[in-house]
């Protein structure tokens, strides 16, 4: 009778405290730059170590450039954050993934590609987009810097036991129709707080049937409809996409892993406390038009004509107009990466719609990898070659225009179509307008300069 996330849970349960929370036992703990400074700190000034150094994995991400990385960073603070974690790392005997090395990328698509990220696991992060890794199968969710120092001194958390909700999506997604708009069309229907306290499994006909960059993709958005996290059991398209990466288990090993990960599943007769149902025919390509993820519409639709207190806030931000259609505006950026689309399978994608075709010369674009492997396997399929035919440039591997922690950062006032993940007031830029959407959108727009429904490209 129990669910999946109780099994995994109560494996890692150290000790429960009365009227408290729970001593949690951490698999795996990802560093970057940002949140982790103040937790070095805390150790150092306490006489602490970390505790099983083989478990941390570091790199930077978020402040990293996405051109000259082989040259100094030029902001002071972004060189002084991505230093400092170099530093941190070698002072406490972690595995560092630096800047302009194949290892690196954004943390939360270097884990899974290297099978750091394995079914049954624990894994928390300084970052709340940790819960991609969930699609693996696993307890994934984000931290704050106290609770990093945390885990790094003794690989355990104080967390409180959230309760579990079931999302089940049935049928068969239409053609044009991906793991973003399926996310986006949750967060719609949900709101950005109707998943909150809750951990989050997907399961029906189209998670199954989603390949495991998808599935990453999904599980990516999971804390933006506010839960603690998401995951999705695995299966045999989990176990294929894991066999042979460098830090799955390898032999016999391999073979043993296969039996636990095979019983990891929720029992057919578990209650959750509370269980929601979508049919896939309800899906389209989707986009935001306003200042949260929830705030979103079909490509086709009309804005709403009223909503919350914050509605008519977040569209003068916009500047849009409650009853109009977004079809058709023009927009000024165009924003392929970050750790929500920054994979091989986005590229394919937008590549499939840019290709043969020209980009609008009113846009300007940035395709960003999520790692260096995934820019390899660009080059390697060639898609490079496409995507520079139709005008556009593949940039290097990190977080980029996601946040305005970089140098990709959208001018005030300006329209960015945006595959990442969130869209609030200034995340892209001080004034920057983000419309969240999927590599489709953002490709067959990028081509017209305008808000286009890929589907009309055909």
């Amino acid at each position: 009778m129990n669910t999946l996330f109780d099994k995994i849970w109560d494996a890692h349960v150290i000790q429960n405290i009365p009227d408290g929370p729970t001593q949690l036992y951490i698999d795996r703990l990802y560093c970057h730059e940002v949140t982790s400074p103040q937790a070095f700190q805390i150790l150092r000034e306490k006489g602490l170590s970390v505790l099983r150094p083989e478990q941390v994995f570091a790199m930077p991400d978020h402040n990293t450039p996405t051109h000259d990385q082989d040259k100094p960073i030029a902001d002071p603070i972004s060189r002084k954050q991505v230093e400092t974690l170099e530093r941190n790392a070698r002072e406490f005997g972690l595995t560092h993934y630096g800047m302009n090395t194949p290892d690196n990328g954004i943390i939360h698509v270097v884990g899974p590609e290297k099978g750091l990220s394995l079914p049954g696991m624990t894994i928390v992060c300084g970052d709340s987009h940790t819960s991609t890794h969930g699609a693996m199968g696993a307890v994934a969710f984000g931290i704050g810097t106290s609770e990093v120092a945390q885990v790094l001194a003794s690989q355990c958390i104080l967390q409180q036991k959230p309760k579990t909700m079931r999302i089940t999506i049935n049928g068969q997604l239409s053609q044009y129709v991906t793991a973003k708009d399926v996310a986006l069309y949750l967060m719609a229907q949900l709101t950005t707080s109707g998943a909150t306290g809750y951990f989050v499994e997907y399961a029906g006909d189209v998670v199954r049937a989603m390949t495991m960059e998808s599935r990453l993709t999904l599980c990516n958005l999971s804390i933006e409809m506010g839960a603690r996290g998401g995951f999705i059991a695995p299966d045999e398209t989990t176990l294929a996409y894991l066999k042979g990466r460098e830090y799955a288990p390898k032999g016999e090993a391999w073979n043993k892993a296969l039996d636990y990960w095979r019983s990891l599943k929720s029992d057919e007769d578990a209650v959750f406390d509370n269980e929601l149902i979508f049919d896939a025919a309800d899906i389209s390509p989707r986009i935001t038009y306003g200042t949260n993820p929830g705030m979103g519409i079909g490509i086709t639709e009309c804005i709403p004509l009223q909503g919350d207190v914050n509605f008519k806030k977040a569209l003068n931000y916009m500047g849009f107009k409650a009853g109009e259609k977004l079809l058709g505006k023009k927009v000024d950026y165009v924003f392929l990466g970050a750790c929500t689309n920054g994979r091989i399978e986005d590229f394919r994608a937008f590549a499939s719609v840019v290709k043969g075709r020209k980009k609008a010369e009113s846009i300007v674009a940035w395709l960003v990898p999520g790692s260096w492997a995934v820019r390899q396997k660009i080059i390697d399929e060639g898609l490079d070659k496409v995507l520079e035919e139709a005008g556009f440039e593949i940039r290097q591997p990190g977080c980029s225009a996601c946040l305005a922690m970089n140098d990709d950062k959208v001018p005030s006032g300006k329209y960015c179509l945006s595959t990442s993940n969130r869209n609030f007031e200034g995340r892209q830029g001080p004034g920057a307008r983000t419309i969240l959407c999927s590599p489709l959108v953002a490709a067959a727009s990028a081509i017209t300069g305008e808000i286009t429904d890929p589907r009309t490209l055909q």
